[in-house]
């Protein structure tokens, strides 16, 4: 049965409760109801309340994504098996015909990556070597002199190397050999007994006798207790003189150094940019192990499969995991504002003005006619719970509280119980660095006034809020350069009292801000107070936008 395809539901960066439990819920509804593997993802860090929700219900967390890219592993890759260094360039030859490649990657026994061999080198060992001493150099082995020659050892170990002498061939007199053949050499020569005596007498390490010719037991004798080796073969001399060089082993010519390999991992963007630049046409891939996996061209780019992915709690670019823009979006399931998000083809999209995306979920299963689970019931209803701020926000619907009441009575919870749990969880600032705690709610929101991004901490008494903002307050510095944002905007969100302190930073950040609610303080200070105001998707948004049109 072929496996069915994999599609991961994930959230916004810097995740909340609703991002995170509506990711795992609609993976659960999803593998009841589609025709695809669906695994739930997140793109950042748990905060405290989500971290307690989870362990509360018993509930695994998604694993963590950080880019959702296309990489090496997701396109077809060859699997081109790899060669051992001592087999010789007529071999190579022969599997690279066979395969119909031009690389072939040489391998370790133990699957290391040593090194590449080309037709190109091929071509040089066959068209540009002149060198009568290179099999010796090569330290050719006598049992590929057999393979390339089609020859029969007569006596001798195949197992041994040519290592010493030259390569010569014996079509003189037995006095002219005397001239040029020297200890050690490898000698080719015909039928005639007188040449192939001398050629021993004159201590050739390896004699080749070619047309076949029959080699008489004196002459076997005497190879054998000089220790020559001894073959013959069908070949005529001018063709195993031709030959002959190509029984050299691929490790003389192979290339070694700055191969450019990849790993199974990385991203394809990357891969293209450094392919562009290189003139190889096949590339290495690597496991994490570093052991060879397969070779890529270039041509196996265009059937690049990108990963599937289904977005939940937002449609912004400038929020969504690294790599977006390399995915395929299958759905997007939200209830906030349209954002800046751009698919090549058709999506699903349901967005719905309610105060949790959560709350969407739960009436997808309620039109499914699929029965909610108890651990899904208590994720979903902690969800708009805390998007809601206990049904404070007003982003709160009826259909919110609602369904947030459906889903406490399937969970068996009581709602004002698991919200002050989460909520003091959420709140336990002490142990945290001012970094943590301004990432675990911030979004960026990209406009052509300028770019600026909010952070949201909403806590139940007035002391843990007065205690954050010691915190950031020297940190919204950081957070401008490193995001190069033109303002930068925190919500102390006191859920009791339904109010929150802004803090800023930035280019007439405060300015935006009064003439966003319509305040205006004639003290300096480091923060504007903003009564009623508790949703950053409701009412600090559309404001701030309004107030950045009016320029």
């Amino acid at each position: 049965m072929k496996d069915k395809k994999k599609v991961w539901i994930i959230g916004h960066k810097n995740p909340d409760t609703d991002s995170i439990c509506a990711a795992i819920a609609y993976t659960d509804l999803k593998n009841k109801i589609g025709d695809a593997r669906y695994e739930s993802k997140r793109a950042g860090e748990l905060n405290e309340e989500t971290k307690y929700v989870l362990e509360h219900f018993k509930v695994t967390p998604p694993g963590y994504v950080p880019d959702v890219g296309a990489q090496v592993k997701d396109i077809e890759i060859r699997r081109t098996a790899g060669v051992d260094s001592h087999i010789s360039m007529k071999t190579a030859w022969e599997l690279m015909k066979a395969e119909n490649v031009v690389t072939l990657p040489v391998t370790s026994p133990e699957g290391a990556l040593e090194g590449l061999i080309i037709t190109g080198d091929i071509a040089t060992s066959y068209m540009d070597v002149y060198d009568s001493e290179i099999l010796a150099r090569a330290r050719t082995q006598y049992k590929n002199i057999i393979e390339t020659l089609n020859a029969t050892l007569l006596e001798g170990n195949d197992h041994a190397y040519f290592t010493k002498g030259k390569v010569a061939v014996a079509t003189s007199s037995p006095e002219m050999l005397e001239e040029y053949i020297e200890d050690d050499d490898l000698v080719i020569l015909g039928n005639r007994y007188e040449v192939q005596l001398c050629a021993l007498e004159l201590n050739a390490s390896c004699i080749i006798v070619c047309y076949g010719a029959k080699v008489s037991q004196t002459i076997r004798k005497m190879a054998r207790e000089r220790g020559c080796i001894l073959m013959t073969t069908p070949y005529d001399t001018f063709t195993v003189a031709r030959l002959i060089n190509q029984s050299i082993p691929i490790k003389y010519f192979m290339r070694r150094e700055n191969l450019v390999t990849f790993d199974s991992e990385e991203y394809m963007e990357d891969v293209k940019e450094i392919m562009s630049k290189e003139r190889h046409r096949d590339f290495p891939i690597l496991d994490q192990d570093g052991k060879y996996v397969g070779m890529i061209s270039r041509r196996n780019l265009l059937n690049m499969k990108k990963k599937q992915v289904i977005l939940v709690d937002h449609n912004e670019k400038s929020q969504a995991v690294d790599g977006i823009g390399g995915a395929e979006i299958l759905e997007i399931i939200d209830h906030h504002r349209l954002g800046s998000l751009e698919t090549m083809s058709p999506v699903f999209f349901r967005n719905q003005p309610l105060g949790c995306t959560s709350t969407i979920i739960y009436q997808m299963y309620r039109e499914k006619e699929i029965e909610i689970p108890k651990k899904i019931a208590g994720l979903l209803c902690s969800a708009i719970v805390s998007d809601t701020l206990m049904f404070r926000s007003p982003t709160c619907t009826a259909i919110d509280r609602a369904a947030a009441e459906d889903l406490a009575q399937i969970a068996g919870i009581q709602i004002e119980e698991l919200a002050r749990n989460m909520f003091q969880a959420g709140s336990d600032f002490k142990s945290k660095s001012p970094e943590e705690i301004f990432y675990q709610d911030f979004k960026t929101f990209f406009v052509s006034e300028g770019d600026f991004g909010v952070g949201q901490i909403s806590a139940m008494s007035r002391e843990e809020l007065e205690e954050v903002k010691e915190k950031l307050l020297p940190y919204l510095e950081t957070v401008l350069k490193e995001r190069k944002l033109h303002m930068v905007y925190v919500m102390l969100t006191n859920i009791l009292e339904e109010s929150t302190e802004l803090i800023y930073l930035g280019t007439n950040a405060r300015q935006y801000a009064e003439r966003a609610f319509h305040i205006h303080q004639t003290e300096e200070g480091d923060s504007l107070a903003l009564k009623g105001v508790v949703s950053r998707k409701k009412q600090f948004i559309p404001a701030l936008m309004s107030a950045l049109q009016e320029e």
